[in-house]
């Protein structure tokens, strides 16, 4: 089957407006014949020396480069901005929406039959999916692949998840300042993203559960040879994708997000794919709300024994088989007559992948933990509700009733977390607002708040906390995130007070502030709203027009395909009627 190839509007016919554009491809050095008949294949970057998930990208798409030109396509390499949690500030997240525009306009103003998308790190391929559903041009996904572990006092140790453990033994004064210094020359050994099942593992293990990327090319380390013979095979099956015309929107469907979301679950994975899933999905226009992770999940157990939710790291997971393992194990909770971007079905290509191993991957019926392992909690401290990661809290604190200590913002927090006055205890519950999407601004990961240092030295690890912020997909403890609305938009997190008691029973899929509401009216009546950070430029377009987060948080106005007329622009040349 051969579709008709969208970049034949740019480079046939003798008119002027084709003579425009080949003119400028020969000025690149390609001959007319070069496109002559044959799929124009972009290659969308996201490369860049800031950003260390994504540092060997650069290299990966001369993989890419090579499949296309065996499947006997063009390939032109394109860069779009790129985003790094590590030191972009104020947060990745803000800029998520910028990057799928970026995409997304980029995929509808250049001349691509399709489009290989090379990301790595977390908020990447989201923005390259959100671009690319909205676009609708035929799209694979290379994930960038997970770093080398790192080995300090002589154990395998991931990015995020060890880190947080071992901040804790500095504050606590378990750990000198000079053994930090010794992990911290020792945490980042090579290019790629977090190695255990943070966000960025997380969120291309689910690219290929929406089949999105070929079996197997999630887990592939960054530094192993079979990640570049992914992206070359990647490069041929685009080509394919072009002939075909098969589009995201036929792979996107409903079916494939019941898919994603419940690998999200059995791999106890982050959860800032809530989001990112949510806001793909109304790119898709697929219905898929908070309600549907809480229902999916209270069916799938955790069966991936990875951190932070488990024990390994995403190298073991990739050395026992990869994704295709857990899908394998997942096919009698999946939707196998979901189409992927090989042309299979999930079913057609689950016959060639291995059984469970029993250690990194467990059976269905012995799975690391029971079902439930992601919650949506809903009532009056959070109507459009917030999310817990059950398989990575404590048991005993998911039913929970404390009093509240309330941080106002974040630089609240940092000045009194260690307060050794703060009127707190192990059963409090803190509470952090005013760090949502207009808030943070762009929703920080500042959800797993730090325990009281008072409270460490005692022996506590594990409390409570509330935010309207994020939380690292590498971080664990008991947190309920994503609170909506959130408080700089009026939310109710914006009325609580010291001392009010918050009942959290993530099971039952409730959170209430124990506060009746008369006195929750009379505080609205005088409750400061908090206004953006921003007062011009993307900042400002971020805070008037994001959405909240359980839609999400991507921008009200690109909710939905395009139906606009101009959703394949005409240029300066095209309204030229003449021929020679």
């Amino acid at each position: 089957m051969n579709a008709p190839l969208r970049s034949e509007r740019w480079f046939s016919g003798e008119h002027v407006p084709g003579f425009v554009h080949r003119t400028a491809m020969r000025a690149s050095g390609f001959a007319r014949a070069s496109f002559e008949g044959r799929p124009v294949v972009g290659i969308c970057n996201s490369w860049s020396e800031l950003i260390s998930c994504n540092l060997h990208l650069r290299a990966l798409a001369d993989s890419v480069r090579r499949g296309i030109l065996q499947a006997g396509g063009v390939p032109l390499e394109f860069p779009t901005i790129s985003l790094g949690e590590q030191l972009m500030k104020p947060t990745t997240m803000l800029f998520r929406n910028l990057m799928s525009m970026d995409v997304e306009e980029s995929l509808r103003a250049y001349p691509f039959d399709a489009v290989v998308m090379l990301g790595g790190c977390d908020k990447t391929m989201p923005a390259q999916l959100m671009g690319a559903a909205s676009a609708d041009v035929p799209t694979i996904v290379v994930p960038g692949g997970p770093a080398n572990p790192a080995t300090f006092r002589g154990r395998q140790i991931g990015v995020g998840t060890d880190l947080w453990g071992y901040v804790d033994d500095v504050r606590a004064g378990r750990m000198s300042v000079s053994e930090y210094e010794a992990l911290e020359a020792s945490a980042g050994p090579s290019a790629g993203h977090c190695p255990e099942m943070g966000t960025a593992s997380t969120v291309a293990a689910v690219v290929e559960a929406l089949g999105m990327t070929l079996p197997g090319a999630s887990a592939i380390p960054a530094t192993d040879a079979r990640r570049s013979q992914v992206a070359e095979d990647c490069g041929r099956a685009a080509v394919r994708l072009a002939q075909d015309g098969v589009r995201p929107s036929q792979i996107l469907t409903a079916d494939a997000f019941h898919n994603a979301i419940t690998v999200l679950v059995a791999l106890g994975g982050s959860t800032n794919v809530v989001l990112h899933l949510l806001a793909l999905a109304g790119r898709a226009e697929v219905a898929v709300g908070l309600q549907d992770f809480h229902e999916i999940a209270a069916h799938v157990p955790l069966i991936a024994n990875v951190r932070p939710a488990g024990e390994h790291l995403v190298e073991q997971l990739f050395e026992i088989g990869g994704l295709p393992v857990v899908l394998k194990e997942l096919a009698p909770l999946l939707r196998r007559d979901a189409l992927t971007v090989n042309g299979r079905t999930v079913g057609e290509n689950l016959a060639d992948a291995p059984p469970v191993d029993g250690d990194v991957v467990r059976p269905l019926a012995d799975p690391v933990q029971g079902p439930g392992g992601l919650a949506v909690v809903r009532g009056n401290l959070a109507p459009g509700g917030a999310v817990v990661k059950c398989s990575a809290a404590s048991e005993n604190l998911l039913r929970h009733t404390g009093p509240a200590v309330v941080f106002e913002d974040m630089d609240d927090l940092r000045k009194r977390i260690d307060d050794p006055d703060l009127p707190v205890t192990a059963d409090s519950v803190l509470v952090l607002r005013n760090a949502g999407p207009v808030g943070g601004p762009g929703m920080p990961e500042w959800g797993a708040l730090p325990i009281p240092q008072k409270l460490l030295r005692e022996g506590v690890t594990d409390m409570v906390r509330i935010s309207d912020a994020r939380m690292s997909g590498t971080a664990y403890g008991t947190t309920v995130l994503h609170v909506s609305p959130e408080a700089a938009v009026g939310g109710p997190l914006a009325l609580v007070e010291d001392g009010d008691l918050i009942r959290l029973d993530a099971r039952a899929g409730v959170l209430e502030l124990e506060v009746d509401d008369a006195t929750l009216a009379e505080r609205g009546r005088v409750a400061p709203r908090t206004r953006s950070a921003y007062r011009r430029g993307y900042g400002a377009l971020y805070a008037e027009r994001v959405t909240q987060a359980d839609t999400g948080c991507d921008f009200d106005f690109l909710r939905g395909r395009s139906d606009d007329p101009a959703a394949e622009p005409y240029g300066i040349f095209d309204g030229w009627i003449g021929g020679w």
